[in-house]
């Protein structure tokens, strides 16, 4: 068996990754935890949709295009300083968030949190790939590291849940500075240096154009639905991403020392698990962007409740990921990551048919077992896919990598996915409320976003017309839930498709 040379370290391999775990809950559970707290926020703040929006994705913009920059220098400089210094910027800039008084700055606050995040996030998949040394071992320790990941999916709502019904929003980030304390402590106690042996220099051009390519993207993809998708300014800024692209290629590969060798995409099993895994988090951020609001606007349950209601999601993960790297093992990875992303696409198929009293224990749960199964199948295989295909003294940007596919495919599917359901959501209501005799103000209100529709219902002249108000509001949320959920379904099946054609079941040699 391959083993750490440092018997110390391979002693406390398990203990090492329950740390590593902690970090990592907390940086997912900050992406998602955020989405609970959409309707209070809508409330206290009067953020719109387009601020909503902002709001989860600040911190993924920040978090993305600094990723491979902070892959790089983490393998350079250690990594255990990388999580350790990440955890405290994070911890202050929670702080910070929880006492915004206004959405510009939990917006900029949010960003600010992405830093920390992305420091702390390589760094974890990385110690792992370097303590765990044995192929099947690393497997089961990627099955773990996937598996916290997904339950963070769904104890961020249940945790934001139960902080926003018993105290005020800014507890949704406060909860991270014990956390923070806790993580810090044993990770100075138990997380062992980790460092690529042999660093090059500093590729700064690399780091530079890397965080602007990405960060371009990104940005592109929240912004399009709200400029127009073909409108000059979206198709101006996709072009300069793409020219970013290709100045990063070219720097890549003329220089000796680069951040990233992108000859590595040659290999077809690295890049389709990459891809795979952005198709997989494109479904997820999307479902959960809007199946939070679903809980609390149509389903009327309280951000606790709506959180606990996720709470399938969390046990179909938690029980799926640990056995998935090892299901590819032995069946492929092809094959697993397949049936993952149908997975994926059946449970949207289920609940793009749920209407607004669609039974709970019935097709509502059904659904999100399927989702967090078919996440699973995807992430755990595909991640072990990736960082098997790379030096191990190079894991830290390679886990920059497979995060960095986590996060564009993430916000692609929050975007998209937010985009689809606004232009189906306001016409449809406004259609719904000129049979009311609304005032034109009131309706202009509704049409910003369900939350405002609701509002807007409460202060109807009388019961029967509040009633009226809130049962198209409703109908129009469910006519745009329906179509973003059966779009992200089709994007899914698309995955699978992708997975059958272009990733190798196993890679040609088995590395340690």
């Amino acid at each position: 068996m391959n083993t750490h040379p440092d018997t110390k370290i391979h002693n406390r391999r398990w203990i090492i990754l329950l740390v590593l775990c902690i970090s990592l809950f907390m940086v997912v559970v900050d992406n998602l935890i955020i989405n609970v707290a959409l309707p209070t926020l809508s409330r206290e703040l009067g953020a719109s949709t387009s601020g909503l929006q902002w709001i989860v994705d600040s911190y993924a913009l920040v978090f993305a295009c600094l990723l491979l920059a902070f892959g790089g220098l983490g393998d350079r400089f250690g990594r255990k300083g990388a999580i350790q210094i990440g955890l405290v910027a994070f911890m202050a800039c929670s702080v910070w968030a929880s006492f915004a008084t206004s959405t510009a700055t939990l917006i900029i606050a949010r960003g600010a949190m992405g830093v920390g995040a992305a420091a702390v996030f390589p760094a974890t998949l990385a110690i792992l790939i370097d303590v765990f040394r044995d192929p099947i071992e690393r497997a089961k320790a990627i099955g773990v590291w996937s598996a916290v990941s997904g339950m963070a999916v769904a104890f961020g709502p249940i945790s934001g849940g139960f902080l926003l019904e018993h105290f005020y929003w800014g507890s949704v980030f406060l909860v991270n500075v014990p956390i923070v304390i806790i993580a810090l402590v044993l990770g100075a106690v138990f997380i062992p240096t980790s460092k690529d042996p042999n660093p090059h220099g500093l590729d700064f051009p690399g780091l530079g154009l890397s965080i602007a390519m990405v960060g371009l993207l990104v940005y592109t993809v929240i912004e399009g639905p709200h400029r127009g998708w073909t409108s000059v300014a979206t198709l101006s800024s996709f072009a300069g991403s793409l020219i970013l692209l290709f100045a990063f290629i070219k720097r890549e590969l003329s220089t000796s020392e680069p951040l990233l060798d992108v000859r590595v995409f040659r290999n077809a099993r690295l890049s389709a698990a990459t891809g795979s895994i952005g198709i997989a988090f494109f479904v997820l951020f999307g479902f959960t962007f809007l199946v939070t609001q679903y809980f609390q606007f149509v389903r009327g349950y309280s951000t606790l409740s709506a959180g606990v209601h996720t709470l399938p999601f969390a046990l179909g993960a938690g029980v799926t990921a640990p056995i998935a790297a090892r299901l590819a093992l032995k069946f492929g990875t092809k094959r697993i990551v397949a049936i993952g992303l149908t997975n994926m696409a059946i449970g949207l198929i289920i609940i793009g048919t749920a209407e607004a009293d669609t039974a709970y224990f019935g097709p509502v749960i059904i659904s999100m077992l399927f989702l967090a199964n078919g996440l699973a199948l995807v992430t755990s295989p595909a991640t072990d896919a990736v960082m098997g295909e790379l030096p191990r003294e190079k894991a830290g940007i390679g886990s920059a990598v497979n995060d960095v596919s986590r996060e564009v495919g993430g916000t692609l599917g929050v975007a998209i996915s937010g985009s689809v359901f606004a232009s189906l959501y306001g016409p449809k209501l406004g259609e719904l409320l000129a049979k009311l005799n609304m005032p034109a103000e009131a309706v202009a209100l509704a049409k910003e976003s369900a939350g405002a529709g609701f509002a807007v219902a409460e202060l109807s002249p009388t019961p029967e017309a509040a009633a009226a108000v809130r049962q198209a509001v409703s109908e129009a949320f469910m006519h745009g839930f329906h179509t973003a959920c059966f779009t992200g379904a089709g994007v899914a099946l698309f995955g699978a498709l992708f997975a059958l054609k272009f990733l190798p079941a196993r890679r040609a040699t088995v590395s340690a």
